[in-house]
Order: C-alpha cells, then sequence, then structure tokens
C-alpha cells in the first residue's frame, strides 16, 4: 500500500509541474512588453539550438494569444444604435456548407456538400421568430441582442448566430434588424456494442422539419433477453408559444426496462423569465433503475412510478444593479410507488420505499456571460457563465417507513480569473435526512473545475483542463456506492470492486487543437492524467485505495453537425483493480461537456454518484 501510495505521489507531482509549466508561461501576461518580448526570443533562441527543444518550443511554448472582451465589442458595436426604434426585422437562415457570416454568398463547392444542402431542412423563420427577445416597435438594446444570440446559439439544430442592424435611410431613429443563423446538418446516427450480446443504433433528428422539434429512435438489441429487439422513442417540441415551453414524450420497450414519461417544463432560462414550472411524469412496468441516469441497478426489475410537479417565482432584488441578483423561491412534490415489492436485501429495502418528498428551497441567482472559442467545441462560439448561486433547501419526506425532513445547502461560483489567466468555477454542497435524532442518507460535495486561457503554439491552440472533485457519504444504503468510472473520473475506469462510500479524484488534460481537418472533421490532440481515491467513510481519505489513470486520444467533430464527438482513447492503468486491464482501448462517442450553470432550478436532493 505504502509503494502505491509512493507511486501516486510521483505520477502527481509528475503532472502538477506538468500543468505549472503553462501556468509558468501564462504569468509572462504581466511583464512589461519589452520584457515579454525580450523572454520569448531568447526561449526560442535556446530552444532552437536542437530539434527536440526546437520541437517542443513551436509545439507548447508561444506568446499568449491576447484575450478579446466579445461582450464588450458587442456592446460597442450596438452602441450607436441604442435606444433607436427597430422599424423592421428580417431573418436569414443560411445553408449548412458554404456560406459564413462574413461572406453570405459563398456557396458549397463539393458534391456531398451540396447534397446534404439540400437534404436539410432549414429552420423555419417563424421558429427562429420566436426565440427573439425583441419585436418591431422596440428600442434597440445591446444587452438584450448580446442574450438572444446566446439564446439562440444554445438550440441543438443552431451552429451560430449574429444579429445585425443597419440605419434606416430616411428615419434617422429607425434602425432595420437582420438576424443571421447558421444551422447544423439536422440528421444524426449513434451506436455501439456492450461485449459480445448486446447493442444499439440511434437515428436521431435535432430539427424536423425546420420546425425545432426533435425526434430519436433506438434500437437495441441483446441475444438471449428479450425483447431480442427492442425501441426507445423520444419526442421534444420546444418554445411552445415563444414563450420557452418545452414538452417531450418517450416510450421505451426493451430488455432493460418497459414504460413511458411525459415531461413538461418552463426553465429559468432567462433572468427576464419571472415564473418557471415543469411536470414529469413516468410509469415504469418494467426497469433496473428508479430513473433513466440512476446510478443504482437492480438485478430483478422493478414495477414502478414516479411524478413530480414544481413551480416557481423570480424576483429582482438588485434593480438598479448592472448584475442583477435574482431571488427565486419555489416549491415541489415528488412521489416514489412501487407496484411490487423490490427484491432486494433487507437492508436496501428502505431505499425503494413508497413516499412523497414535499420541498421548497430558495435560491440566489447572480449569472452573466462571456464568449470564447475551442473550450468544449471546435471553433464556434462558446458561452461561458459566470455568477454565483447559493440555493437552500428543506424538504418533508412522508415515507412508509417513517417520515423524516431534509435539509441542503449548495453555492457554487464561476469567474473569469483576473488577467484573464482562465476560468475557475467552485462548488459544494452539504445534504441529508432527519429522522428523529438521527442524520441519514447525506452527503458532502466540493469540486473545483479550472480552464485555462488558450495558449497559441504555432498554428495550434491550446489549452490545459484541470478537475478536483470530492465526495462523502453518510449513513448511505448498502446498495449505493460511488464508482471512479461514472463520468470518468479516472477516463476508461470501469472497475466493480472499486466502490466506496468517499471518493476524492483530480484529473489533468491538455489539449491540442490542430489547425487542419480530417474530411471536414475538426481534430484535437489530448493527454491526460488522472487519479482517484476511494474507499469507506469511516477513515481519512488519504487512507483508502489509490488508483490511476494515464493516456493520450484524439477527438474528431464537425460543428456542421448534430453528430456528437467521437473519441479515440489509449489509457495506461497502473496499479489497477483484478477485473481490469494494464491497458485500455476505446472508440466511442462523447457527448459535449456543459459549463456548471448557476440558473435557479427545481427543488430537488442532491445526487449521490
Amino acid at each position: 500500500m505504502l509503494k502505491k501510495v509512493r507511486i501516486a505521489f510521483i505520477i502527481v507531482l509528475i503532472c502538477t509541474q506538468y500543468s505549472n509549466l503553462f501556468a509558468q508561461i501564462e504569468l509572462q501576461d504581466t511583464t512589461p512588453a519589452s520584457k515579454q518580448e525580450h523572454f520569448y526570443d531568447s526561449l526560442e533562441y535556446r530552444a532552437s539550438q536542437r530539434k527536440l527543444t526546437g520541437w517542443i518550443y513551436d509545439f507548447l511554448i508561444s506568446p499568449p494569444r491576447p484575450y478579446v472582451d466579445k461582450k464588450a465589442l458587442a456592446l460597442d458595436y450596438y452602441s450607436e444604435a441604442e435606444g433607436k426604434i427597430i422599424s423592421k426585422i428580417e431573418i436569414k437562415a443560411l445553408d449548412v456548407f458554404g456560406p459564413s457570416f462574413t461572406d453570405t454568398s459563398r456557396t458549397a463547392k463539393s458534391w456531398g456538400s451540396r447534397a446534404a444542402n439540400t437534404i436539410h431542412t432549414k429552420s423555419n423563420l417563424k421558429t427562429i421568430e420566436k426565440q427573439l427577445l425583441f419585436k418591431v416597435g422596440d428600442y434597440v438594446n445591446g444587452e438584450v441582442m448580446y442574450e438572444n444570440e446566446r439564446i439562440i446559439r444554445q438550440l441543438p439544430y443552431i451552429k451560430d448566430v449574429k444579429i445585425v442592424y443597419e440605419q434606416d435611410t430616411v428615419y434617422s431613429s429607425f434602425v432595420k434588424i437582420t438576424v443571421l443563423t447558421k444551422d447544423r446538418f439536422s440528421f444524426g446516427v449513434s451506436g455501439g456494442v456492450s461485449g459480445t450480446e448486446s447493442g444499439d443504433l440511434e437515428v436521431y433528428n435535432r430539427n424536423i422539419f425546420g420546425v425545432g422539434h426533435e425526434l430519436s429512435m433506438r434500437f437495441v438489441g441483446h441475444l438471449n433477453r428479450q425483447p431480442y429487439l427492442g425501441i426507445e422513442t423520444y419526442y421534444k417540441i420546444k418554445n411552445i408559444g415563444g414563450n420557452f415551453l418545452d414538452i417531450s414524450l418517450g416510450y421505451l420497450n426493451t430488455y432493460k426496462n418497459e414504460g413511458y414519461a411525459f415531461k413538461v417544463e418552463k426553465p429559468f432560462y432567462t433572468q427576464n423569465i419571472k415564473w418557471g414550472y415543469g411536470m414529469l411524469s413516468t410509469r415504469m412496468y418494467r426497469t433496473d433503475r428508479i430513473s433513466n441516469n440512476d446510478p443504482v441497478r437492480v438485478d430483478e426489475p422493478l414495477n414502478m412510478a414516479f411524478n413530480s410537479i414544481w413551480g416557481g417565482k423570480s424576483v429582482n432584488v438588485t434593480p438598479r444593479h448592472e448584475n442583477a441578483t435574482y431571488m427565486v423561491f419555489s416549491a415541489g412534490v415528488n412521489n416514489w410507488k412501487y407496484y411490487e415489492e423490490p427484491v432486494v436485501a433487507e437492508e436496501n429495502q428502505h431505499f425503494f420505499a413508497n413516499r412523497t418528498l414535499y420541498m421548497a428551497s430558495l435560491t440566489f441567482s447572480q449569472r452573466r456571460y462571456i464568449q470564447d472559442q475551442l473550450i468544449y467545441s471546435y471553433g464556434i462560439t462558446e458561452d461561458i457563465p459566470e455568477g454565483i448561486k447559493n440555493e437552500f433547501i428543506y424538504g418533508y419526506d412522508a415515507n412508509e417507513f417513517g417520515d423524516r425532513h431534509y435539509l441542503q445547502f449548495f453555492t457554487s461560483n464561476g469567474n473569469l480569473l483576473l488577467s484573464q489567466k482562465g476560468y475557475i468555477f467552485l462548488s459544494a454542497g452539504i445534504g441529508g435526512y432527519f429522522k428523529k435524532r438521527d442524520f441519514e442518507e447525506g452527503q458532502i460535495q466540493g469540486n473545483l473545475d479550472y480552464i485555462s486561457k488558450l495558449v497559441s503554439a504555432g498554428r495550434k491552440r491550446v489549452r490545459t483542463f484541470v478537475d478536483v472533485s470530492y465526495t462523502l457519504g453518510i449513513q448511505r444504503f448498502d446498495i449505493e456506492q460511488l464508482t471512479l468510472g461514472r463520468f470518468d473520473h479516472i477516463r476508461g475506469f470501469s472497475s466493480r470492486t472499486a466502490v466506496g462510500k468517499q471518493r476524492l479524484s483530480l484529473k489533468l488534460e491538455h489539449v491540442v487543437f490542430l489547425p487542419r481537418q480530417f474530411y471536414k472533421f475538426n481534430m484535437a490532440i489530448f493527454g491526460f492524467a488522472d487519479m482517484g481515491i476511494i474507499g469507506s467513510n469511516n477513515a481519512l481519505i488519504f487512507r483508502q485505495d489509490y488508483y490511476s489513470g494515464i493516456g493520450l486520444g484524439l477527438r474528431l467533430h464537425n460543428e456542421n453537425l448534430v453528430f456528437e464527438t467521437f473519441r479515440l482513447r489509449l489509457a495506461f492503468y497502473p496499479f489497477h483493480p483484478n477485473d481490469m486491464q494494464f491497458i485500455g482501448f476505446a472508440l466511442s462517442e462523447q457527448s459535449k461537456q456543459r459549463f456548471i450553470s448557476f440558473e435557479p432550478t427545481e427543488p430537488k436532493p442532491m445526487r449521490f454518484e
């Protein structure tokens, strides 16, 4: 064990030094311009004396890319039109392949691109119109225009959007607004094989007939379990009536589960939304888990229903402040009902209790967005949230095994670092149930995410990502176990024996965005070093079992398509558990990572996963 600790310490030390190298490079921004230029000139000269060091300099070290405040540029662009009346709004949807915002007349050259443009149905102009926060007769407001671009850009079938204005040639107080949108090709295919007995194939469309509706059909097969070929299908309608109200329907009948789901939701998508609400109803006649993404699986299928409803009111408590703080009061009811008693160990019976959880929350939220590129996407504009979120939750659990109370506090904060050195996101929370004088099903969690600024390396662009996460379970059920594989605490780690009630993980990743494309797919090379400690909650985390993963890989993604990112990864696990191999190789799809959001949500307990 001591030897493993030493090895882990050496790995972390190497990774820390590796990360510090880039931190030191970035710190050169704080020196005067002449000293900074002298530093890079001297470093380049020394590196050029040998081929190896010269290659390292070109690959990793280059003067930092200057930070550009795109919001300031956007507001400056609208400043001359600020306060003028919008006389006309025109929406133009560009072809998927060919034209750009800088050259809307450019056409697709290859036959494949032209064929895709022909097959693709452009977004219906009324569908985009429903997303607009302004109308004819309103005064131009730069903040509203900037926020509206972000909202449209978050649609899954939109690659990018640009709102421009044109001065009226007759009346100086009037302007014409043009909304330029760039679609993604809305058809997608996904799938994979699990072991030698099962697999799946999914076909989906994120923008049916150009009206923004989503449809997916996933065919799931198994050689030995019925139904041998099953289906999961979902249909989603977004922004009904321009009120940011979404409805989704789902039907499932596979060897894993059978049932349906219905969801209605109006989230606090923008800070101008005063009322948020939602409803979810699921009925599963046969399922291996309580919810679709629940970490707890059971061997014998569950026959159950889950229903929830919630609503909330938002109030601006700092109306005169530039960065407004909103107070949101929400309340909701969640109900779990089991039509047949679950076949589980006696000590886990209470986990599958028939119960109704009444919850109320008070949330203080402040959020704003800045723009950058090459973080989780490849060359398109990404909106990075800054702000705070402090949430207090009280719940009353009417439980068949005894009523109890629930308390939770959660806080998060995210900001661009001083001198634009990168982005940092912090979050922490504590919550659990109180039954008489006992505290049960509790947890403490904390998380730190750091994203470095984008650094130039010749024609390449480089970022470093750091993620530190800690979770402690208190009086959890035996069936509830933390792992290192879920959410890639150690990338590619899939052991069933490395589990526990306490976990600490450190993830380091260095990404090089390549300037060249592979058959129109953007490429990024990444190297990573992950370490995880997991085990009992009865001792200090550093006395638990240590595991690690080191590797590299390649990501391929085309931002013109709704396809997920393709990932090729090779990893080494120095002191792996017995049910894993030393080397792991994977070719898979990777969903795009999302930024931590400071958006108020429905009141719900923290997930132990």
